[in-house]
């Protein structure tokens, strides 16, 4: 057997690294990719273990066909989420994890995902019933009101009242910390995780965390009371699944995964459809072509077929590859020597294949820094080529509900509004905790309400009802 050997990488001081990495994330990994190619090592805190940044999709489909005994991801491979829960499935691994993913995909998809549409669309319309023609407003503020609602009541089932409104204000406290650096560094760096009281970052966290738990919890115990088999809501269809053995999910697998798909499917579906505005109407070429497909629909159309169009779906893509919201797939932990591009990795690597160099590649994304939906119209990219859902056996569970959002929620902006970026200077992505996003939330303005004639209506100063 060859002696191990890392790829190579910067030679830095690990706390350099480190905060190269937490300030300037896609410069640094370009840099890296200019000098090292398509494999390199960082060595980034807290513990500083070699990890080896991957962005060949040759070795990226290795990794994601690679028999999890040997490649898997979960706790051991750093996935520390405190706000998840150790029954979390991005912090499982093995069988366990196998279970949770088959208890958590019927709910995600199929006929079951479609019946949310029209939820979608309500939600939409009021929200964006708000905006007032003339008045510039932050968009990203608007998708992550949208995005948070569908959670609420497609995934947790909520219906408006007390118990609502206390867990939305709690969660929206969690997920949007006064303090993000100290928030970020106490999730990057362990052993800063002291409960000093309230005034302390971690025991307003413990407090949060704990309240939210109660009203969750008495949530799961009143269903458990009152079942109800017409609900069709993403929770109670989980209460009602049974594994192999005959067995449902516990009280604390269903809290861990409620909350596992809010943190994963709030901010980055809103970031996304953020961008997707941005991108369609920072050039109008790609909103006209987009609006005659949807124009072609009719009124009111059937949300399968809006899921179905081709360019809003290449618009979507597009949005995802430019600038992914998740920049790296998750880590995953070599548990036994592994060759990957010629090196040797031994145990306890962490290898991570790099979502953003990957769909930076320009030899398949040429031009890659343009936003050019016909990309995908013009050819089919492999799941290792295109991965801003990850891959192998740790693939997003909600794909294919985050993308049935995305397409519902654009249709129905771009249907009721003609609107504009309020600001001539480029938008820039910047690093939003573990996340990638629009830097500044991107100022938009309305200026009129559009019907399917092309014609623009009387602007008003008011809020417009529907």
């Amino acid at each position: 057997m060859a002696a191990f050997k890392l790829p190579d990488g910067p030679q830095t001081h690990p706390w350099l690294q480190t905060y190269q990495w937490l300030t300037s994330p896609l410069e640094y990994m370009e840099t890296c990719a200019q000098r090292y190619g398509d494999i390199f090592t960082l060595r980034i805190g807290p513990v500083f273990t070699p990890q080896v940044f991957v962005s060949n999709p040759q070795a990226i489909q290795q990794i994601f066909t690679t028999d999890p005994k040997y490649l898997d991801s979960g706790a051991p491979a750093g996935i520390d989420a405190p706000l998840l829960g150790k029954q979390s499935l991005l912090a499982l691994e093995g069988k366990p994890h196998q279970r949770q993913r088959k208890l958590l995909t019927p709910p995600l998809h199929g006929e079951r995902m479609l019946a949310y549409g029209q939820l979608i669309r309500d939600i939409t319309e009021q929200v964006i019933t708000k905006w007032q023609v003339g008045e510039p407003f932050k968009v990203l503020s608007s998708m992550q009101e949208i995005s948070f609602e569908v959670i609420l009541k497609a995934v947790f089932g909520l219906e408006d009242g007390a118990r609502y409104e206390q867990l939305k204000e709690l969660l929206i406290k969690i997920l949007n910390p006064q303090q993000p650096l100290a928030s970020a560094m106490m999730l990057l760096f362990p052993p800063l995780r002291r409960d000093l009281g309230l005034w302390s970052p971690w025991g307003r966290f413990l407090n949060l965390r704990q309240q939210i738990d109660e009203l969750i919890y008495a949530e799961i115990q009143e269903r458990r009371e009152q079942l109800d088999a017409s609900r069709t809501d993403i929770l109670s269809l989980m209460m009602a699944t049974l594994d192999e053995q005959g067995e449902p999910m516990t009280d604390v697998e269903l809290r861990d995964e409620l909350i596992t798909l809010l943190v994963a499917g709030h901010e980055t579906t809103a970031t996304s459809l953020a961008w997707a505005l941005y991108w369609v109407h920072h050039q109008p070429e790609v909103r006209e072509q987009l609006l005659q497909e949807l124009d072609a629909l009719g009124e009111n159309p059937d949300p399968n077929a809006i899921f179905k169009t081709p360019y809003l779906n290449a618009v979507c893509c597009e949005t995802l590859r430019l600038y992914p919201v998740a920049m790296l797939v998750l880590s995953r932990l070599v548990k036994s020597p592994l060759e990957i591009m010629g090196y040797e990795l031994s145990p306890g690597t962490l290898v991570i294949p790099c979502v953003y160099l990957t769909h930076h590649r320009e030899d398949l994304y040429p031009n890659s820094k343009h936003f050019r939906p016909e990309r995908f119209l013009e050819r089919q990219f492999t799941t290792s080529e295109f991965l801003p859902f990850g891959g192998g056996n740790r693939r997003c569970i909600g794909m294919a509900f985050a993308l049935f959002e995305m397409k519902l929620v654009l249709a129905t902006v771009l249907s009721r509004w003609e609107m504009q970026v309020a600001e001539d200077k480029p938008v820039q992505p910047a690093r939003k905790g573990a996340l990638l996003g629009p830097k500044g939330g991107i100022q938009m303005v309305v200026t009129g309400k559009r019907d399917q004639n092309q014609q623009l209506l009387p602007a008003s100063s008011s809020p417009v009802s529907f």
